[in-house]
């Protein structure tokens, strides 16, 4: 089994023709996914493929959903936690972060998640009625 990192899912599912480099790397990305008996995908790798189709790529929620979906349905392909990221990506399409969305399935079996900075985070977690609830302490004693 081989292990694979971002930039070789990022070169498989985006088509960069304006870089040379990876033009190069495409095809050894879909050899690498193809052809390989079987495939491991980090739980990390997911949530760095997330950030890199957003913030260099334009991805919107939709779009990565799609890709990891069909990630997640190659058969020679396994993926760390496969379970609790399909739950996330369900929560990313009706508009949670895809990282908050990990954060906070992997805290369920806490009563509370506490945030700082994240008062949006904290209203789309109450409005969609998730659990645990995502609070932000106040400096109040």
């Amino acid at each position: 089994m081989i292990a694979l990192d971002t930039n070789v899912l990022a070169r498989f599912y985006v088509d960069d023709p304006a870089d040379p480099e990876a033009a190069r790397q495409r095809p050894i990305a879909h050899r690498l996914l193809t052809e390989s008996t079987q495939v491991f995908v980090p739980l990390t790798v997911v949530l760095e493929l997330e950030w890199v189709l957003r913030a260099f790529y334009g991805f919107v929620a939709d779009d990565f959903v799609r890709v990891v979906r069909h990630l997640l349905g190659l058969p020679n392909v396994s993926v760390e936690e496969w379970s609790r990221i399909s739950d996330a990506l369900a929560w990313h399409s009706d508009g949670l972060d895809f990282a908050d969305a990990l954060h906070l399935l992997a805290s369920n079996h806490c009563t509370e998640f506490m945030t700082f900075d994240d008062r949006r985070f904290a209203r789309r977690a109450k409005r969609l009625g998730l659990v645990p609830s995502v609070a932000v302490p106040s400096s109040k004693r």
